[in-house]
């Protein structure tokens, strides 16, 4: 009969003896009471067996568990800082999806040299399973970054990586990528659901059993989705999308955060120096003109997690080729745009039903809040109008399907960040100094385009 896998034996605490049943006393060491009931479980991590006899888990009372607070990694990166929530929390996994040459490699390249940095005495491993020690070298040097401690390991093989994790016991560990991993248990062809499922899972427990942090890049579809198994974003702790616009510019999002808020936005530049963080994004998504502000643009101002920026909402209606009009916008959702657009056709009669909309947003950031629901509304009906906004004006708001302009969180923190640059045309649900206040849809067509083009 084949031998029963993960039977149950007997451990001496004392001398880490084995055998089959309990006895009071070890034979080996004389010791009493120190048999302890254990699984032989060849696939047990290494930190919590020896010999392939892992110790059983108990429950223990939650109240005599001690929190893991300031238990963080500072990665040297600010933006990256902020978007994990302060700092890696250590005895974590995180993992980074991007589009192919975005700059996955590059950042976490930056930040190995960085940890390192800052943490003289750890250990940092690189490991890269589609590109040569001589490639990221070179990165290296042309970043002039310094690689001092940084251990290299470039291997496709799980059993290789892990020997080398149980050899250097690294505080740092950067697995690029983590579809290029296999392991000989799971197949040999890499990729495979069942070759992401259990390469990620045994990297993910070697790490939950050790103050390290374990940073995994994996690639997308086209549709920008992580590929492979939904299981693999609920092994990690961390989900981070890293994504850009048409420019240089490069965002950091976090979409899962056990240790963290999923609102922080990480905003970088990249240069021939590699990945800079912008501290102050409060006018970048603002386009700089010379000369009047053309119909169909609206200013609004919007929070990303703890910091506020402006942003330039384009608008642009023309009549519907074909018997259903369509709306066009990949940087605010449609069904928003075409909310708002029926709440302006109902409520100032100014018909969009026949009109194909497109929406865009300058320098490529998604805009989620409600918050920009008035300005969305003023560009359209800009658009719509052929009537500019006019110079200096931010709009905030939301808007509610009976055409009221609702009230926005951290309003006094927006005008702020409007007035510092510059705005002196302010409409706001709420009264705050130096703001016109609108309460409706309608107030805030008449204020905003007065005296108010007729309807056609």
């Amino acid at each position: 009969m084949a031998k029963k896998k993960n039977a149950i034996v007997y451990r001496c605490s004392e001398c880490d003896y084995t055998q089959p049943r309990w006895l009071g006393r070890c034979p080996e060491c004389g010791a009493w009471n120190t048999l302890q009931e254990c699984i032989a479980d060849p696939h047990a991590n290494a930190a919590v067996s020896v010999g392939g006899v892992a110790e059983k888990a108990k429950p223990v009372p939650l109240e005599s568990v001690s929190a893991q607070e300031g238990a963080r990694l500072m990665t040297g990166i600010g933006e990256f800082d902020r978007v994990l929530g302060g700092g890696a929390m250590k005895c974590s996994a995180i993992l980074i999806g991007g589009e192919p040459g975005i700059g996955k490699s590059t950042l976490l390249l930056q930040t190995a040299a960085q940890v390192r940095k800052s943490e003289p005495g750890a250990t940092v491993l690189y490991v890269s399973g589609e590109e040569s020690a001589g490639q990221i070298k070179g990165r290296a040097d042309r970043l002039s970054l310094s690689v001092a401690g940084i251990e290299m390991l470039c291997t496709m093989r799980l059993e290789d990586i892990r020997d080398a994790l149980h050899a250097l016991n690294p505080l740092f560990v950067v697995v690029d990528s983590i579809q290029t991993v296999y392991s000989v248990e799971a197949g040999i062809v890499p990729g495979t659901v069942n070759q992401l499922k259990y390469c990620a899972s045994e990297l993910i427990g070697w790490v939950k059993e050790r103050d390290s942090v374990l940073v995994m890049t994996a690639h997308v579809t086209k549709e920008g989705m992580i590929a492979g198994p939904k299981s693999l974003e609920h092994l990690v702790d961390t989900v981070i999308s890293f994504e850009r616009n048409d420019d240089e510019v490069r965002f950091l999002r976090a979409q899962k955060n056990r240790f963290g808020s999923v609102d922080e936005l990480g905003i970088f530049a990249m240069t021939d120096r590699g990945l800079e963080g912008i501290a102050d994004p409060s006018a970048l998504f603002v386009t700089k003109r010379e000369g009047a502000t053309p119909a169909g643009i609206a200013n609004t101002c919007v929070f990303e997690g703890s910091r506020s920026f402006l942003v330039e909402i384009q608008a642009l209606t023309v009549p519907a080729k074909a018997t259903i009009s369509r709306v066009y916008s990949d940087r605010i959702d449609s069904a928003r745009v075409a909310r708002v657009a029926a709440v302006l056709e109902k409520r100032t009669g100014m018909r969009f039903s026949d009109q194909d909309l497109y929406i865009n947003v300058a320098g490529g950031v998604r805009l989620t809040e409600s918050a920009i629901d008035a300005a969305l509304a003023a560009a359209l009906y800009s658009a719509r109008t052929d009537v500019a906004v006019g110079e200096n004006t931010v709009i905030i708001g939301e808007l509610s399907l009976a055409g009221e302009i609702r009230p926005v969180p951290r309003l006094k923190q927006r005008v702020k960040t409007a007035k510092d640059l510059g705005c002196t045309r302010l409409f706001t649900p709420e009264t705050e100094p130096g703001c016109t206040r609108t309460e409706n849809i309608q107030a805030m067509i008449k204020n905003v385009f007065a005296p108010a083009p007729k309807a056609g």
